[in-house]
């Protein structure tokens, strides 16, 4: 209920409305609005406001609190980062790889963030952790991820989660057929980031009956990706000693983006690989060459 006072009020407020919506106010000025805030705000204290002296706003008054953001000194003033290469965390994933030794080496990067390793066979991984420890202690590492599935469909809804997919499968057979398909490599492609890389075994071409595995899967990691190039190492436990790996990007091409002075910025202890053998890796033999060349049409 409202009195006779409220009442002839709103009888103001409702005759002066029209002409109050368009009303244009002028513009206070910064000292107007101090003089305002000073005389009838209660929490308002003159002694906590400074005045800038460096930027744009230069000369003009400002909370202290602020000044001493703008003003302060910065962190990295003494140094001169290069920011053309930051490092930055990396999310790795792995197929295959239970018996840990992929993940052993790549626990030797700081800046890799998590590893997903995804194993179809726990009892393989158990084995491998009593039968070879050594090998096997890279699956203890705090960012490493074990998940027992298929690989294919633990793929299937990933978008943008990875830096780099390391397919550790050997050959298209039994349970890892699905692991050289058109739809895995898709899947790859679409789980990696912008400037992702997947790295994959590539089998040897050195025989006449493997040699059709070696086309398919180029076939299929060159039509799926931007950037696909094959490398090789001589490893004598495999078949005829030679042997093949892929390298899929949608970005970063392996000769033409390395950087040698970076890898050995980092100091790390190797026994086979080096900054010479990396680009020797992908000079193939002739016939490699021509094979490749024909699944690339």
């Amino acid at each position: 209920m409202y009195t006779e006072e409220m009442l002839e009020s709103i009888k103001k407020v409702e005759a002066a409305r029209e002409a109050n919506a368009a009303l244009e106010p002028r513009r206070m000025t910064a000292e107007e609005k101090d003089e305002l805030l000073a005389t009838y705000h209660p929490d308002y204290r003159d002694d906590q406001f400074g005045i800038l002296q460096v930027g744009p706003n230069k000369g003009e008054k400002a909370p202290k609190e602020l000044i001493t953001l703008l003003q302060g000194k910065s962190r990295v003033l003494d140094q001169r980062p290069d920011l053309s290469c930051p490092d930055y965390e990396t999310d790795v994933l792995i197929i295959g790889g239970g018996d840990g030794g992929v993940a052993r080496e790549l626990i030797h990067y700081p800046q890799i963030e998590s590893i997903d390793v995804v194993e179809s066979d726990k009892m393989f991984v158990d084995v491998c952790a009593e039968m070879f420890p050594d090998i096997a202690q890279g699956l203890k590492d705090e960012r490493v991820n074990i998940y027992y599935e298929d690989g294919l469909r633990f793929l299937r809804n990933k978008k943008a989660r990875y830096d780099l997919i390391i397919n550790d499968s050997t050959d298209p057979l039994g349970h890892t057929e699905g692991l050289f398909t058109k739809e895995f490599y898709g899947s790859c492609y679409k789980a990696l980031r912008d400037d992702g890389i997947m790295v994959y075994q590539h089998g040897s071409p050195f025989y006449d009956e493997d040699e059709e595995s070696c086309r398919v899967m180029h076939r299929k990691a060159s039509h799926s990706f931007p950037i696909s190039r094959v490398y090789q190492a001589h490893i004598p436990t495999c078949p005829s000693g030679y042997w093949l790996f892929g390298f899929a990007s949608k970005k970063y091409h392996p000769l033409k983006d390395f950087d040698a002075k970076k890898w050995l910025e980092r100091g790390i202890k190797t026994w086979y690989y080096s900054e010479h053998l990396h680009k020797g890796a992908f000079m193939l033999p002739k016939y490699v060459e021509d094979m490749l060349e024909e699944e690339e049409k």
